[in-house]
């Protein structure tokens, strides 16, 4: 009889540290909107290969992309978040073909630049109330999140900044990033599937990791109601300066 171990490539001990680590990260984006592939993707590549761990954490993007999706519709900005979704689901399998051909080395220094310039956006001056992004803006963001979700499976760095800069509700912001999240998790399955390597294997952990992901993400998002606006975007800021400088050590 073939056991799970076997089927997953993935020891018993190691895979509880697996989820204890998504867990961790989930409780992070049921907290903030963002942040949970940012942290585990990073972690994942410690026990399988960097391109897989990308896949895996597409992957839990999807599953949990779901849960609560009703109340994230109705509190999401539509007017930039469908679009950005949009834009980011048609330019996802750009980044998949785009990390299917970059050498490790340099793939690294890309995922660096970008976590750092994600921090550096969100720590910028704030744009005046009232203030709503241009078409332009809206179809950037939407390619770089796109890309960046194929190539890492990070499509956060483009978005948190376009959301956290104007004078939003935590609430409006938390969820329009969800919903570009869920968008991109689809787009970012369906390419994997065309690349080839999403695999049985990739599902499988996938679905064992779900019940700390659902778990952690559901205590992530009771506590968010409970956290003050400036507190909570001083924890995005935080999450971000983090990523940067894990980063940014990584790559050293």
């Amino acid at each position: 009889m073939t056991s799970l171990s076997q089927l997953t490539g993935i020891a018993p001990l190691t895979l509880a540290g697996a989820a204890a680590m998504t867990f961790a990260a989930a409780y992070v984006r049921g907290l903030t909107g963002f942040g949970m592939a940012i942290i585990l993707v990073p972690l994942l590549g410690l026990i399988i290969s960097p391109a897989e761990a990308v896949v895996l954490g597409i992957l839990l993007q999807l599953l949990i992309g779901p849960v609560g999706i009703g109340i994230i519709v109705a509190d999401a900005d539509r007017a930039s978040a469908i679009p950005i979704a949009l834009v980011a689901m048609a330019t996802t399998p750009l980044g998949m073909a785009a990390l299917d051909a970059t050498p490790a080395d340099i793939a690294r220094l890309l995922i660096t630049l970008a976590a750092v310039g994600a921090f550096v956006a969100v720590l910028l001056p704030k744009h005046p109330d009232g203030h709503r992004p241009t078409r332009a803006v809206v179809a950037g963001t939407g390619l770089a999140s796109g890309i960046l979700t194929g190539f890492a499976a990070m499509p956060g760095p483009p978005v948190v900044p376009f959301y956290l800069r104007r004078a939003l509700d935590p609430k409006v912001a938390r969820a329009s990033m969800l919903l570009i999240f869920f968008g991109t998790a689809i787009a970012g399955t369906l390419a994997a599937l065309w690349v080839g390597i999403a695999t049985f294997r990739l599902f499988l952990i996938a679905l064992l990791l779900f019940p700390a992901m659902w778990l952690g993400n559901r205590v992530g998002a009771r506590h968010f109601g409970r956290v003050a606006p400036h507190i909570w975007q001083a924890m995005v800021a935080v999450v971000l300066g983090i990523a940067a400088v894990s980063a940014v050590v990584r790559l050293v």
